[in-house]
C-alpha cells in the first residue's frame, strides 16, 4: 500500500534503513522548505510497516517549465524487489503529477556500479547531466579506537591536530550567539576558496532544527575567546557527515581546522557512529587526484589536500539519474543548465 507517512513514521524508517541518510529525514525536508523548496513523502507499506519510500523535494523551474522533483540520497528501496520498486514508482508518478514535475532526479545512497546504473535504466532512469551532491568523497572508519584512527592519518595531519591546543586553540560546542561569527567566517571562506555558501538564515535554521535533536553539532575553534573557525557535523544512524566548514584569515597558522575535525570525529564516535564522511572531493580517480593535488587550486582541489591527510577511503557514489515526464520541457531544462554552466 502507498501512504503519505507522518514525520515520526518516516524518520523511524530512515533510522532503521541500511541506506538511511540525514538528507532523507523529515528534518532535512523542513530545512529545505524554508529556502525555496517544498517537501513531501511517499512510502510503501507491508503489514502496516514501511518497507520503502522517499523524501521528495520540489522546486519551481524557471520560465514556467514546471517543477523539478529531487530525491537526495534516496529513494530508500531494495531495487532488486521488483514488486516494491514498481509500487513505489507508481506512487512517485502520482505525486509528481500533482506537483507538475517534468522530471524526477534521484541521487541514491549507493556506490558507483555499472550494473546498478543498468538496473536504473530498466525502470526509466537515465544518467543526469547535473549532480547536486558531490559524487566522490573520503570516508573514515571511526569504529576503531582513537589511537588507530590517528595512526592511519598522514603524520603532518596528526601533528596539526595536536598543534592547535599547544597554540592555545580551544574547541567547544557553539551556542546560538556564535552563529553570526560562524556565518561571517563562512562568507570569508566562500570568497577565498570560490565555492557556494548559504545565507546566515540558512545556517541559523540548520542549527535550530538539527542541534537540539542531537542530529548535528556546530563546533567552533577560538583563540583568546575569538571564534577563528567552525564546522557543522551531522549524524544519522551509524554515519556522520561534515557538511560545512569555515575559517577566517586570522590565526590560520594555529591550524584550527584540524583540531575541529578531530573534535567532530570524537563527537560522532560518542554517538555510536562508525563512519565519518568528509563530504566532497574532486570527481577524479585516485591516480589523477594524487598526481595533481599539489598544483590544482580550483573547485574542491584545495579541500582534497586537507581531507586526504585524514587517511580515509576514497569512494564514489552512483551519481544522479533522471526519470523524464515531459521530454520537450526536459530538453529545455538541459539547455538551461548548459547556459548556466551547470552540466557535468
Amino acid at each position: 500500500m502507498i501512504i503519505q507517512p507522518s514525520s515520526l513514521q518516516w524518520d523511524a524508517f530512515v533510522a532503521s534503513h541500511f541506506h538511511g541518510h540525514i538528507l532523507q529525514t523529515s528534518t532535512w525536508g523542513e530545512l529545505k522548505s524554508r529556502f525555496g523548496w517544498s517537501a513531501d513523502r511517499v512510502a510503501v507499506t507491508r503489514d502496516d510497516h514501511i518497507v520503502a519510500g522517499a523524501l521528495v523535494l520540489f522546486r519551481s523551474l524557471p520560465l514556467r517549465l514546471g517543477t523539478l522533483a529531487y530525491i537526495p540520497k534516496g529513494p530508500l528501496l531494495d531495487f532488486a524487489d521488483e514488486d516494491t520498486t514498481t509500487e513505489l514508482l507508481s506512487g512517485l508518478d502520482r505525486l509528481l503529477k500533482r506537483h507538475r514535475s517534468i522530471l524526477l532526479k534521484i541521487e541514491p545512497d549507493r556506490l558507483d556500479d555499472p550494473a546498478f546504473a543498468d538496473q536504473l535504466g530498466t525502470i526509466g532512469f537515465r544518467p543526469s547531466p547535473q549532480t547536486v551532491q558531490p559524487p566522490r568523497t573520503i570516508t573514515l572508519d571511526i569504529a576503531r579506537s582513537a589511537d588507530e584512527i590517528l595512526a592511519a592519518m598522514h603524520p603532518k595531519t596528526r601533528y596539526n591536530i595536536r598543534l592547535g591546543p599547544k597554540k592555545d586553540v580551544v574547541v567547544r560546542e557553539a551556542q546560538p550567539n556564535d552563529l553570526p561569527a560562524f556565518n561571517a567566517l563562512m562568507q570569508t571562506t566562500g570568497a577565498r576558496d570560490g565555492f557556494f555558501v548559504h545565507s546566515a538564515e540558512y545556517y541559523e535554521a540548520a542549527y535550530q532544527l538539527f542541534v537540539p535533536t542531537g542530529q548535528a553539532k556546530l563546533l567552533v575553534a577560538t583563540y583568546q575567546e575569538q571564534v577563528i573557525a567552525g564546522i557543522f557535523v551531522f549524524a544519522q544512524g551509524d554515519r556522520a557527515w561534515y557538511f560545512y566548514g569555515a575559517s577566517g584569515e586570522a590565526e590560520r597558522q594555529r591550524m584550527p581546522n584540524y583540531a575541529l575535525q578531530w573534535a567532530g570525529i570524537q563527537w560522532a564516535k560518542s554517538r555510536g557512529c562508525k563512519e565519518y564522511d568528509l563530504w566532497g572531493v574532486p570527481d577524479e580517480d585516485e591516480a589523477t587526484l594524487e598526481a595533481q593535488y599539489l598544483d590544482r587550486h580550483d573547485d574542491l582541489w584545495g579541500v582534497y589536500r586537507f581531507k586526504r591527510g585524514f587517511g580515509g577511503q576514497l569512494v564514489r557514489f552512483a551519481g544522479a539519474f533522471d526519470r523524464v515526464y515531459d521530454p520537450l520541457l526536459y530538453k529545455a531544462y538541459e539547455l538551461y543548465l548548459k547556459s548556466r554552466g551547470r552540466t557535468e
